[in-house]
């Protein structure tokens, strides 16, 4: 408390502290100027006086050329400390008569013509003076001119004594006046403090309010009390052990903060695809880190997922209104499915989306592309999915999950047909800085829409930096930094950062590790002591596959013993490919796959294998549990959820994660092998340290990061979301009850 008092007290004192230092530092070199003035002012008139008092003397002796008189005179007159020296100069300007101390320097000076007097002051080598000339003339004869020369040093000193003294002065008003402001502070903090934590007792035992309440905190009350309902909540709910974090406890949340609301999700991929085979119609899950993360939370808390319906059998197992239930055979909530014709598709997703804001948003030195006719097909498919939301929501003010950079525009367009909405949006991919973003067009309009959500998340807090001065830069907003909000159009949206992650498998789902092992050894044909590095992406220039696959050639460059004990797979499911630059990609991996196994093939084992096809979760578990080194290079990434379902398929707490230092997983899992995918060697040397790990480093090692990717699983990662919303809603009904009783009085008044 007493450390809090000082941190409060400071903040009195030194703003005034400052303050009287500025008025000292403008009023010291005036009085300064002052005094010197007036100083100099007495010696002129000291100056006049004496020269008036030797002036009938000199009449006197001049005229007779008594030198010796005159000398007793100057010396008798110089025994005044202040007067240094004395002289006197003949009319033609000839130094006549003059003090010992008088300097050569001086000389006569210039002539001077009739009863006047002169002064100037010099810097001489020993210091200031002040020089007084004053012509001598008798019956208007000029007979000559005297010359008082005074030592000003002791107007510097007394100068200094007077500064001196008026900052002393200063300084004891800045004491005594921040005594005064703290004692003053502190009196009235005591009365806030304890009328606060009287509405605290009152509030938190369920009391009747305390009336002796001072009037300046009345009208807190109301505020105080929501806030303490809020903290009350994320005692209850943020702060309780992470291991509490299920499904269950996610529908309760729902349930409870959010009044029961109904669940809709919005995301270009769908979380189940009906694809023809010669078998018949099959299911398939997409390979795409936002199903993983999102369709858990789909099963926990029901409701409805609206999607972009693209798999060839997709239309054939809806109802009338585009529905199918899903997961099959278990289901558990509802797929909407939206349809796109070929153009759409093409302009909206493969065009704008994924030609324009992919490369846009991430760091990979690919050139974006915006073209009009493709930003009208986005505006379209935009507005296509808010209307097929203002119909699946059964309620004015359901809880809407916005998903990823597909649908920027949809926020705005729910929240203008559906005001009372909680909408959740989420950007899962990086947020690039202000300048970078200044390169779409239609950069107002894209900020626009994602500022009708009433929760906007990123992976990390640098992006939401990112996003908040790319606001600042091109909107006029009000943003509050410390909250973390951007109030615009009257509308409040808060922006934080929630790391996504995973859902944690229930024990028993998945095969044991050695049967795992085993079998996938067995499938590639591989000894069963084979090293197996494993690589799980979808094909795109950010997973930074080619520079895995350069790190792979130079560790067997530097390690030739690992050729034919070490395989590469590399999962690599097709994306985008109608694209020219997913084309090229693909060939691009292709011909250096090749290469690097036609050079470091021993006949038997390829470095490489290169499955560009889809795996269904269950695969791509089975390669996590059989793989000893797991490789992570993207690029740039928002977090790669890559990383953590491998951390979670192990189990026997070993396996070696390398992972590059641009994703967002990096900033979580410190015990990962942080590299830099384009530093090569760096990689090579990081996967050969991962191959050679002792067995007790692995598991401390994975140990601290399944910990981690277990507590901060997916529910508590839309749970916190959900959280931050109901807040954020309650915060926005006490603003909106405020104005209303607010206009309501002003009503009466008038």
């Amino acid at each position: 408390m007493r450390s809090q008092y000082f941190s409060l007290s400071m903040r009195f004192i030194v703003p005034l502290a400052a303050a009287l230092a500025l008025v000292a530092f403008v009023v010291v070199p005036l009085v300064d100027d002052l005094t010197a003035r007036w100083f100099v002012r007495d010696l002129d008139v000291r100056s006049q006086l004496l020269a008036n008092a030797l002036h009938e003397p000199l009449l006197e002796d001049v005229p007779q050329h008594d030198a010796k008189r005159i000398n007793q005179l100057f010396d008798r007159a110089i025994q005044d400390q202040r007067l240094y020296a004395l002289a006197f100069c003949d009319p033609n300007g000839k130094l006549m008569y003059r003090t010992v101390t008088y300097p050569d320097s001086l000389g006569c000076r210039d002539g001077m013509k009739g009863n006047t007097t002169r002064q100037t002051t010099l810097q001489m080598s020993q210091g200031p003076v002040r020089v007084t000339e004053s012509v001598l003339n008798e019956n208007s004869q000029d007979i000559g001119k005297l010359i008082l020369v005074h030592d000003m040093g002791f107007i510097e000193r007394r100068s200094e004594d007077t500064r001196a003294y008026v900052i002393g002065l200063f300084a004891l008003l800045a004491v005594v006046t921040s005594l005064i402001t703290v004692f003053v502070a502190h009196l009235s903090w005591r009365g806030w403090i304890s009328a606060v934590k009287g509405i605290v007792r009152a509030d938190l035992k369920r009391r009747p309010q305390i009336t002796n309440t001072p009037p300046e905190l009345r009208p807190l009350v109301g505020d105080l009390r929501d806030l303490l309902h809020e903290f009350d909540v994320e005692r209850r709910i943020k702060d309780s052990s992470p291991q509490t974090w299920t499904p269950e406890k996610l529908r309760s949340l729902l349930r409870e903060e959010l009044s029961g609301d109904e669940m809709l999700v919005v995301s270009n991929r769908e979380p189940y695809i009906h694809v023809r085979t010669p078998n018949g119609i099959e299911v398939k899950r997409p390979a795409s880190g936002l199903v993983t993360a999102v369709e858990p939370v789909m099963r926990a808390c029901s409701g409805t997922w609206i999607a972009h319906g693209g798999g060839s059998a997709d239309r054939d197992t809806v109802d009338s209104n585009d529905r199918v239930a899903v997961p099959p055979g278990r289901p558990g909530y509802t797929l909407r499915r939206v349809w796109l014709s070929e153009r759409e598709e093409q302009g909206y997703y493969y065009g704008f989306a994924n030609e324009g804001l992919w490369p846009l948003c991430h760091i990979a030195h690919v050139r974006p592309v915006f073209r009009s006719s493709d930003w009208e097909q986005y505006v379209a498919v935009n507005q296509r999915f808010a209307d097929a939301v203002i119909k699946e929501a059964r309620t004015e003010n359901p809880v809407v999950l916005v998903q990823d950079y597909h649908f920027a525009l949809l926020p705005r367009m729910v929240r203008e047909r559906l005001p009372k909405a909680t909408i959740i949006t989420f950007w899962h991919i990086p947020w690039p800085n202000p300048e970078s973003f200044g390169i779409c067009p239609w950069r107002e309009e894209i900020l626009e829409g994602l500022l009708g959500s009433t929760i906007l998340g990123f992976h990390t807090r640098f992006h939401c930096k990112n996003f908040f001065e790319t606001v600042d830069r091109y909107l006029e907003t009000r943003i509050e930094q410390e909250a973390s909000t951007i109030s615009y159009g009257g509308e409040l949206t808060q922006v934080e950062n929630y790391p996504i992650s995973i859902a944690w498998p229930e024990p028993g789902e998945q095969p044991s590790i050695a049967e795992c092992r085993a079998s996938v050894r067995a499938e590639l044909g591989l000894p069963a002591d084979h090293l197996i590095l494993v690589g799980v992406d979808r094909l795109d220039y950010t997973k930074g596959i080619i520079e895995r696959f350069q790190a792979l050639e130079r560790l067997l460059e530097l390690q030739p013993s690992l050729i034919g004990r070490l395989t590469m797979v590399q999962i690599a499911a097709p994306s985008r490919s109608s694209l020219d630059e997913y084309q090229n990609f693909e060939t691009r991996v292709t011909a250096l796959a090749e290469r690097i196994n036609t050079r470091y093939s021993d006949g038997k084992h390829a470095p490489i294998l290169l499955k560009m096809e889809h795996h269904d979760t269950e695969q791509v578990n089975r390669y996590y549990r059989a793989a000893d080194v797991c490789v992570v290079t993207s690029l740039h990434d928002g977090m790669n959820l890559v990383a953590k379902e491998f951390i979670a398929a192990r189990d026997d707490e070993l396996g070696v994660l390398v992972l590059s230092q641009f994703t967002g997983a990096a900033r979580e899992l410190h015990e990962a092998l942080i590299v830099n995918p384009y530093h090569v060697e760096q990689t090579a040397e990081a996967i050969y340290r991962a191959l050679t790990m002792p067995e007790a480093e692995q598991r401390e090692r994975m140990r601290s990061m399944r910990s981690i990717v277990k507590d901060f699983n997916v529910y508590r990662w839309a749970g916190h979301m959900l959280i931050d919303a109901a807040r954020l809603r309650k915060r926005e009904r006490v603003m909106t009850k405020i104005r209303s009783t607010s206009r309501s009085k002003l009503r009466r008044v008038v």
